[in-house]
């Protein structure tokens, strides 16, 4: 492989991309690099290397290794449109870092109402802190326009939302913020860049928790920002006053799992999507919040904007309390119970929406059960499934 920018479709690109000879030697993969002090033959030789502040240009581990620097470049290639990609030790550390890159003291965040609880807390808490005002705001905004004041510096998007599966019309809201001179971030998990490249659509920041679908077997924590040009600047340079980097040995997985990203997302596509059909009919489940359903808010967005769908989406309850979904999710034989999503594994989560908002009201027929769909056997987890909402249905009869 050489050092050019690989083309083709995004699904030969996951695999060419980062595959450069000068980081590879003669394996296909980068090695391993455990470094920290990395050493220069001589002292022109050290002026020569701090001169330049690029992936590719060796002066400490801190700023990376052939391992870091490939996953970097294939998750840039991903993006058209994208000048750079910082990595970080966590999703949450990704989300934060970018904030503080186009943030100070003074300015006003947007957030739309349906986002992930960390991204809530760091603006609530530290934002706060140091003088940055939050607004949140509807995330089906019609007129997202209006929502832009004189100090509003930047707006943080998820879509889908990954409790509730609001879609956003993302092109809408980015342009928007153009036009009132903010930056758009978008929190985009659920699809990454391969179901939705964000620099294209007009996001000048994309964030992704690579611990889920890009990591792909549950092992590593990993996050990711992706910046338009006129964003990259401000990110590296944030990031690394931050002192944040990531472990090779993380790097490394990253990046192994990154290969697999197509065949793996869509098979959870597939399997999701046959799941979230079944159970929008049953009698237990009043509602399934899929973006691929119609019935989903946003769909039409999906529709458009989205090439793919991921194994995440909500089912909300048809009446019933906590201890019927404890009956259902506690014997569930191929879904474990536990945070983060994107794995081999199906997960099954009891989720508070309501906890979570502050623009808008969330109100539902009954409980909601957030349900990641792995790569295990589509019909086995319908048995599954099936098993649990008898259950359910046998424990809020009781009440």
């Amino acid at each position: 492989m050489s050092g050019e920018k690989p083309d083709g479709k995004p699904a030969t690109r996951l695999v060419t991309g980062g595959r450069r000879k000068e980081w590879t030697g003669a394996g296909v993969n980068p090695p391993v690099w455990h470094a920290s002090t990395l050493l220069f033959d001589s002292v022109a030789d050290l002026k020569r290397g701090t001169a330049r502040n690029q992936d590719g240009d060796y002066y400490y581990g801190r700023r990376g290794t052939p391992v870091q620097w490939a996953l970097a470049e294939a998750l840039t290639d991903l993006e058209p449109g994208a000048a750079g990609t910082m990595l970080y030790p966590s999703g949450a550390a990704a989300v934060a870092c970018a904030l503080l890159s186009v943030l100070e003291a003074g300015d006003e965040l947007l957030i739309t109402d349906n986002v992930y609880d960390p991204s809530r807390g760091f603006a609530d808490s530290l934002l706060k802190r140091y003088g940055v005002t939050t607004r949140y705001v509807d995330p089906m905004a019609d007129d997202p326009g209006a929502l832009f004041g004189a100090k509003t510096r930047a707006i943080l998007l998820e879509s889908p939302g990954s409790l509730t599966f609001e879609v956003q019309d993302v092109p809408a809201f980015a342009a928007a913020a153009k036009a009132h001179g903010a930056v758009t971030l978008l929190d985009n998990t659920w699809a990454t860049s391969l179901f939705f490249p964000a620099i294209e659509k007009g996001v000048d920041i994309s964030i992704v928790a690579g611990t889920k679908y890009i990591g792909g077997h549950s092992d590593i924590m990993l996050g990711c920002v992706t910046a338009a040009p006129s964003a990259w600047p401000g990110l590296r340079t944030a990031s690394q006053r931050l002192g944040q980097c990531i472990a090779p040995d993380d790097a490394y997985l990253g990046l192994r799992g990154l290969r697999t990203l197509d065949v793996r997302l869509r098979r959870h596509e597939a399997s999701g999507l046959a799941i979230a059909e079944w159970l929008a009919e049953q009698p237990q489940v009043a509602r399934v919040l899929h973006p691929a359903l119609p019935t989903c808010p946003g769909h039409d967005i999906w529709k458009r904007d989205f090439t793919g769908a991921a194994g995440l989406f909500s089912i909300v309850m048809r009446g019933g309390g906590m201890d019927a979904v404890a009956a259902m999710i506690d014997d569930l034989t191929l879904f474990g119970i536990g945070y983060s999503w994107g794995g081999f594994e199906s997960l099954a989560l009891p989720v508070h929406p309501e906890a979570s908002r502050s623009a808008t009201e969330w109100s539902a027929e009954g409980p909601v059960i957030r349900l990641s769909i792995g790569l295990e056997d589509t019909d086995d987890l319908i048995a599954d499934l099936a098993a649990g909402l008898e259950r359910f249905e046998k424990a809020a009869c009781r009440k």
